[in-house]
């Protein structure tokens, strides 16, 4: 059989992804996810008084704590699998990111398998954060000094 013909074989007998039904999870499972995520946040500012502003930072930690409790229970696998990107794409993707690689490697021992995996993939994402940020602020810095803009 020929190079195109085993590909015209492929394209007949391989099911079409149900796209539209994919979209419609992951857009209501990540929306979801952030409606708790606003709930949280009014939670802070309700009872704790923060404002709308101070009250990301723990918005966020409790978000990714959530997410790594159900990463841990095994149960934010089960909502990925039905969600796909409409659990990866919030910060509680972050969260399970983390967590998942250090429980892949537990039997490896917490300072090389736990320890030594547990940023492999958040790593990066939190150097370039760390990196970018201090960029941004260096030039905001320059722009503030010569006049450019104001503080």
């Amino acid at each position: 059989m020929e190079k195109e013909q085993y590909q015209q074989l492929e394209q007949y007998v391989t099911p079409k992804p149900p796209y539209l039904k994919n979209i419609a999870k992951a857009f209501f499972v990540g929306g979801l996810i952030c409606a708790i995520g606003q709930a949280v946040s009014l939670f802070y500012i309700i009872f704790f008084n923060f404002t709308e502003a101070t009250a990301g930072n723990p918005t966020v930690a409790t978000m990714v704590f959530f997410a790594m409790i159900l990463t841990g229970l095994g149960l934010y696998k089960k909502i990925g699998q039905f969600a796909g990107a409409g659990s990866a794409v919030p910060v509680t993707g972050f969260g399970n990111a983390v967590i998942s690689a250090a429980i892949e490697h537990r039997s490896e021992g917490l300072v090389l398998g736990v320890g030594g995996n547990l940023f492999k993939l958040a790593g990066s994402v939190v150097l370039f954060g760390v990196v970018s940020a201090f960029f941004v602020a260096l030039i905001k810095y320059i722009l503030v000094t010569i006049g450019v803009v104001s503080w």
